[in-house]
Order: C-alpha cells, then sequence, then structure tokens
C-alpha cells in the first residue's frame, strides 16, 4: 500500500497522528540481525511505515535491497526504500525498482545522494541523473502510478545552499522552495524534512509552501538526540541550526550519555508537542537504528503504551501489495509466522474471508531458510536448551519451564517467551507439559472478551472476540491412545494426531476446516482469522518434527545422549491439536475438557 493513501486514510478517519521510523544498514551480518530484531519490537508499536536508507555513493544498495524485502515481507511492516542517483546508472535504478516492486513494495523515497566517497561535490554519473527530480520524472515515466514516491524536503535549504555563516540567502531559499515544488509537481506525493531542532524553522517552512502551492503532506523528520559527539557530528554534517537553548542545555551534562539521552528525549517530546498543536499528525523519527530514545518520544506523546500494543488479527497482517487482503491462516505457525510467509511466498491467492478461498495452495518445502536464527536468539537456546537430558522427564521439564516463563525461548517459537494470552493458562500448561504432553502452541477459551482487551483482543476498539480452546502437543503413542479413548466420550472435541512417518489418527473430516478464532465487529461481517486445516496441518507436521533435530538436537554434539534421546523421540512421539466446539470457559459441567480441565482430559 502507499504511505501517502496510509497518512491520508489515517486523517480521514479520526484525525490521529501517525508516526514512522528510519533505519539504515548495519556494516556487518550480525549487525543487520540484531537489528530485525529491534525492528521487530518497534514495528509492534504499529508504525504508519519505515524507511530504509541506500546508504553513502550506493555502497549499501544490496544489503539495502535485502533489508526492504525482509521489512516488507518478514517483518511486515510498509517499506519505503530511498534511492538516490549518486553512482547510479539508470540500469541500476531501474534494476532497484524492478527487485523492490517484485517483492511487493510500493514506496521510494527519491533522493539525489551525497557525493561519491572521497569527493565533495556530487557527480552525475555517466547514463544517470542529476538531481532527484530527474529520478521523480523517471519513476512516474516508467512505472506509472504504482509507486508512491516521497522527496525530502529541507527547512533551512539544501545544504550545498548552505553558507559559511550557517544559513542560506533568501534567494537560494527561495529557489530550493521551486526546485520542491518541481518534484511535487513531477508526481512526489509526499515529502520528509531533513532533520532540525528550530520548530519555528520547520513551521515557517510548511507555511512558505503552502505559499507557493504545494499540497501534499510534509512530515517532519525528528532525530533525537542519543550522544552528544553524534548530535554535533550530524548537524555540522546536515548543517541545521542549533538554538542557543540546546547548547547551553547539553554543555554541562555532555560527557553523561544517560543524562544526554534523557533531553534528547525530552526535546524531541516537546518539539513535537509544538508541532501537533499546529495540527501537523505526522512525525518522521530517525532512529539511527536505536529503540530507546524513538519509543520515549512516542510514549510521551501518548501516542504509544509500552505495555498495550494494538493488533488489526491476531497475526501481525502482510504489508506486500499482492498479500494485503490476506486476513486467515492456520493456527500451527502462530510461533513462527516468518517459516509460514517463507513457505507460502509466490501463492496465487492468499486467503480472505474464508480459508477455502485459498484454493489448496501449495506450501514450499522446508530449507534451511525455515532453520535460520539470529545470532542472540541462537545463543539463547543454547544457554537455555542444551542441559544434559537423561530421560523424557528432563524434556517435559523443560517444556515445563518454558510454561513457567524460567526459560523465555523455545525452538518450537520465533517469538519471545509466551504470549500474553498464552499466560492466561500458563499453570495449567505446566502439568500437562510435566506429565509428558509436550505443548507447543495453544490458546484459552475466550467467550466474547472486549476487542481492545490487553491480552487477547484484536481488530481495534468496540467490538468482541472469541476463541475456541486449541492445544497443540507431541506425546508417546501410549499417552495418545488414552486421549483418544477419552475423547471418544466427548463429541465436541476434534482431534488430529499425526507422527513422523504420516501415521495419522483424527476424528475429523480430512477437509474439515475449523475455525478457532473469530472477532465481531460494527459494520462488519464476522472475521475468522485463524483456522485449524486438516492438509495444512500434515505439512506443518514435517517442520514440527524437523525442529526436534535441527532446531534442538544439533545443539548437543555428535554422539551425545542427550541428542541421540531427542532423535529417538524425534521418531517415537506423535504430534497431536485438539480443539473444541465450545469457546466458553464455562462448560466444566458438560465435559472436562478446558484449559483448567485439560489436565483432567490429559492426565487421567
Amino acid at each position: 500500500m502507499k504511505v501517502i493513501d496510509k497518512i491520508r486514510g489515517a486523517s480521514g478517519n479520526d484525525g490521529r497522528t501517525v508516526f514512522s521510523f528510519e533505519f539504515f544498514p548495519p556494516k556487518t551480518e550480525e549487525g543487520v540481525e540484531n537489528l530485525f530484531e529491534r525492528m521487530d519490537r518497534m514495528v509492534a508499536h504499529n508504525p504508519t511505515f519505515c524507511d530504509i536508507t541506500w546508504g553513502a555513493g550506493g555502497s549499501t544498495a544490496d544489503v539495502t535491497l535485502d533489508i526492504a524485502n525482509r521489512m516488507q515481507n518478514m517483518i511486515c511492516v510498509e517499506t519505503m526504500m530511498h534511492l538516490t542517483c549518486t553512482n547510479m546508472p539508470v540500469e541500476k535504478i531501474d534494476h532497484a525498482l524492478d527487485t523492490i516492486k517484485a517483492n511487493g513494495i510500493q514506496n521510494v523515497l527519491a533522493l539525489r545522494g551525497d557525493p561519491p566517497h572521497g569527493q565533495d561535490k556530487f557527480v552525475q554519473v555517466a547514463g544517470g541523473f542529476a538531481c532527484a527530480l530527474d529520478l521523480v520524472q523517471h519513476i512516474r515515466a516508467k512505472y506509472g502510478d504504482y509507486f508512491g514516491i516521497t522527496v525530502a524536503g529541507y527547512p533551512e535549504a539544501h545544504p550545498d545552499m548552505i553558507q559559511e555563516d550557517g544559513s542560506a540567502t533568501a534567494e537560494a531559499y527561495s529557489n530550493d522552495l521551486a526546485y520542491l515544488k518541481k518534484k511535487a509537481d513531477a508526481g512526489a506525493d509526499l515529502i520528509i524534512t531533513q532533520l532540525f531542532y528550530d520548530t519555528d524553522i520547520f513551521l515557517k517552512f510548511v507555511d512558505d509552501c503552502r505559499q507557493i502551492g504545494i499540497t501534499c503532506p510534509i512530515v517532519p523528520g525528528i532525530m533525537p538526540i542519543n550522544n552528544y559527539k553524534g548530535f554535533l557530528r550530524m548537524t555540522g554534517f546536515c548543517k541545521t541550526k542549533i538554538p542557543s537553548e540546546i547548547l547551553a542545555a547539553l554543555d554541562p551534562i555532555k560527557d553523561n550519555e544517560e543524562a544526554v539521552r534523557a533531553y534528547g528525549i525530552h526535546l524531541g517530546t516537546e518539539m513535537c508537542k509544538k508541532i501537533m498543536a499546529h495540527g501537523i499528525k505526522t512525525l518522521h523519527l530517525y532512529t539511527l537504528n536505536m529503540e530507546k530514545s524513538a519509543l520515549g518520544i512516542l510514549m510521551n506523546l501518548g501516542l504509544i503504551e509500552e505495555s498495550k500494543v494494538s493488533r488489526s488479527l491476531p497475526w501481525r497482517p502482510p504489508a506486500n501489495v499482492f498479500r494485503v487482503k490476506e486476513d486467515v491462516r492456520p493456527i500451527f505457525w502462530a510461533n513462527r509466522p516468518k517459516s509460514y510467509i517463507s513457505r507460502t511466498v509466490g501463492w496465487d491467492q492468499y486467503p480472505h474471508g474464508r480459508w477455502g478461498d485459498s484454493n489448496n495452495p501449495s506450501y514450499g518445502g522446508l530449507s534451511d531458510h525455515q532453520f535460520m536464527r539470529p545470532r542472540s536468539r541462537d545463543k539463547k537456546l543454547q544457554e537455555e536448551w542444551s542441559t544434559p537430558l537423561k530421560s523424557v522427564d528432563d524434556i517435559n521439564e523443560q517444556f515445563m519451564k518454558f510454561c513457567l516463563g524460567k526459560i523465555k525461548s523455545s525452538p518450537w517459537s520465533e517469538l519471545d517467551g509466551l504470549q500474553p494470552e498464552t499466560k492466561i493458562i500458563d499453570e495449567q500448561l505446566s502439568q500437562v507439559n510435566l506429565k509428558g504432553f509436550l505443548t507447543i502452541n495453544s490458546q484459552p477459551a475466550i467467550n466474547g472478551e472486549k476487542s481492545n482487551s490487553p491480552a487477547v483482543g484484536w481488530g481495534g476498539p468496540g467490538g468482541y472476540v472469541y476463541q475456541k480452546a486449541y492445544l497443540e502437543f507431541f506425546c508417546s503413542h501410549d499417552k495418545l491412545s488414552s486421549v483418544i479413548e477419552k475423547c471418544k466420550a466427548l463429541p465436541s472435541l476434534t482431534y488430529i494426531a499425526v507422527n513422523k512417518d504420516g501415521q495419522s489418527v483424527s476424528n475429523v473430516a480430512p477437509n474439515a476446516v475449523n475455525a478457532v478464532t473469530w472477532g465481531v465487529f460494527p459494520g462488519k461481517e464476522i472475521i475468522q482469522p485463524t483456522v485449524v486445516d486438516p492438509a495444512s496441518f500434515m505439512i506443518w507436521k514435517d517442520e514440527a518434527f524437523e525442529i526436534w533435530s535441527r532446531g534442538w538436537a544439533r545443539l548437543y554434539p555428535e554422539g551425545d545422549p542427550s541428542r541421540e534421546l531427542l532423535e529417538q523421540v524425534n521418531l517415537l512421539f506423535f504430534s497431536i491439536n485438539c480443539s473444541s466446539l465450545f469457546f466458553s470457559n464455562n462448560w466444566l459441567h458438560e465435559f472436562s475438557f478446558t484449559f483448567a480441565g485439560a489436565k483432567e482430559l490429559l492426565l487421567g
């Protein structure tokens, strides 16, 4: 979706203030993985979009393209990619644009770019463009209306026009505004400004733009002060005016990084308050790949709450333009959403409204990609899951520790710790695991909880959400037999069980799709975003069993008794999912399977 449409939509709906984040490509692979972990946390606060820079002189072109793709399709945030003219002949520019278009990205920030490395002035490359205006015109001419195009605005005039005294002449400033209007007239539909620290200069700039007929939204670029030396370096490079009162406030604390950061959050908050008071409802935060200051400003403004993250669906909706209508998924990948996305790339049609609309799509096969983890997560798993295992009881205890929050990672989850709704039933789950029913996915029964509930809510305020109780676990053949016998007396309980070799038993038809989550909202049809689909479960089981080997056993060296025990369990255990017909937790009088009663059902 185009960012301009999202901004206009927010303005037209309730006039709320929206915000966005900028990141830059780290220099190392480990830095990139750390960035994605930080980005994942920040995106949970629902920014309108995030953008990724191109790098000086096009030096990070390949990295930027890869990061932009992962942002859009794995982090699932509307992504805007910077694109510059520096060292970029038109063939390279088109390659970049074709790549992001194929990846479902619709937003570009068109820039001239900084001078090439080692040079003081911008030099037009042979076969390339001289300025951002040329780039805007080219994008519109070749790609029509597909891309939303953003351009840069300079409240103090472009740095090339700023003189040694730190200011631009009135003529230079006027010429820069006229050039900005040319970019808007050529097809740019959004302006994001260079950083500034004098809000009066920014407000005057907006007014001056309106006076000459620039009508598109103008988004203030806010760069929090994180450390003193970095602040001076950045403002010096951009030739940004620093009000004397800011320098006076920083001078006595310049060697205290925490104090500087706290002041930066305070200053950024006050700047945004003043801007918002003038009717501007969009903020763009230059994060410098750091989260605390940007989130601190937004919390101070009341735009986010650290402990309350709103969700439009139980899972993070895709941003890719080709799958934006997708609103139904199997529950099995609830804790491995990136794996699900990677295995469903390229579907001709994504489920919308009902799972059956997917026309039985084909999942991608398992590859190394599904088992790759960021180094920090791999380290955490190594610390928490490589303890010596002498018996199956030790395995049971590991699962129990995870359910009680004593360990924060799980080989079967890409997420950090238990999700809020699972904590409702963590005590019951721990007991189930201790007895040898090893849970990897679950949800409590919910009967008409308000849709803004911090633990189970989704879809925004004004609605009600419902969930059938759901439990997914591994167990031995003997324990499975006892479960099946008890389920025969409980017709409201459905189950599907399968082992690694594909031997299965179930009390549901192969094509019987079961909605286990739904929401009711004013003026909308009932939304059913999560289902139990038997066919998809048979796909998921391959991944679930493979994790025993490639996610857990591999943490131990070859020949280690713990590794051999896990491989044996992988071969002998069954994977089972159970869901109940009822979504209320007040059904103990009818049968014993609730999550409070799961212990009664499974433990006997």
